[in-house]
């Protein structure tokens, strides 16, 4: 496999950005969520902090650099990764599952957020050519930020537990349903996402979901 050092290094630079600002704002938004509607756990744990340390996760840090990095090496831009999820006590949260609903979609939406923000510039530049050619690498690490933004904001609207899209998906269900239907999506939840995620091998159901998607996402906000 040939790696081109050029597609690497940015594809690192924008790890790093993720891993100090993008998952912390991430789960900040979770938590500012939370307490605004009632819900102190996530500030009486530590977590009410844009500090990247109180939301770093060793494995899900690790597993964003490796196969974000290692997919943008053979020229793709697929990565996963994740922070510590943030504490939240349901029962605390005013409005029920609405509540809950609303506290789940804000880290996705935050990362939607920081992907129109750094578009912006992205789009400036798309738009004036030669700006590209001075300065390549910030351009290519604008467009992974928005890219990998983008991914983390439709993997995490899946409404499959654990992931946050799973809440906003209950608050729309009648009680009844719900009552039939969550426990079996949580005991079950990630062998299903898994399966969305790796099956079959090389052309996955998930894969062929996400991908129009954002492709279709990034294309509007860069407009390209």
């Amino acid at each position: 496999m040939h790696i081109d050092i050029n597609d690497v290094i940015p594809a690192a630079i924008v790890v790093a950005i993720m891993l100090l600002v993008g998952l912390p704002v991430h789960e900040f938004s979770h938590a500012l969520a939370a307490y605004r509607l009632g819900d102190g756990t996530a500030k009486m744990f530590g977590r009410l902090t844009l500090n990247p340390i109180a939301h770093f996760d060793p494995v899900g840090g690790t597993l964003l650099a490796l196969t974000f990095i290692g997919s943008a090496a053979s020229g793709g831009a697929i990565g996963f990764g994740w922070a510590k999820p943030t504490p939240v006590n349901p029962l605390n949260l005013e409005g029920g599952r609405r509540g809950e609903a609303i506290v789940a979609a804000a880290g996705p939406l935050s990362n939607l957020v920081l992907a129109a923000a750094a578009a912006i510039p992205l789009r400036y530049m798309i738009a004036n050519p030669t700006l590209i050619g001075e300065v390549p690498m910030v351009a290519d690490v604008l467009s992974y930020f928005v890219q990998i933004n983008l991914l983390l904001m439709i993997f995490n609207f899946i409404p499959i537990p654990p992931l946050d899209g799973s809440k906003v998906l209950f608050a729309f269900m009648d009680r009844r349903t719900e009552y039939q239907i969550r426990p079996f999506l949580e005991q079950y939840g990630f062998f299903i996402l898994l399966a969305l995620l790796f099956l079959p091998p090389g052309n996955s159901i998930g894969g062929r979901i996400i991908i129009p998607i954002l492709d279709s996402l990034y294309g509007l906000l860069v407009g390209i």
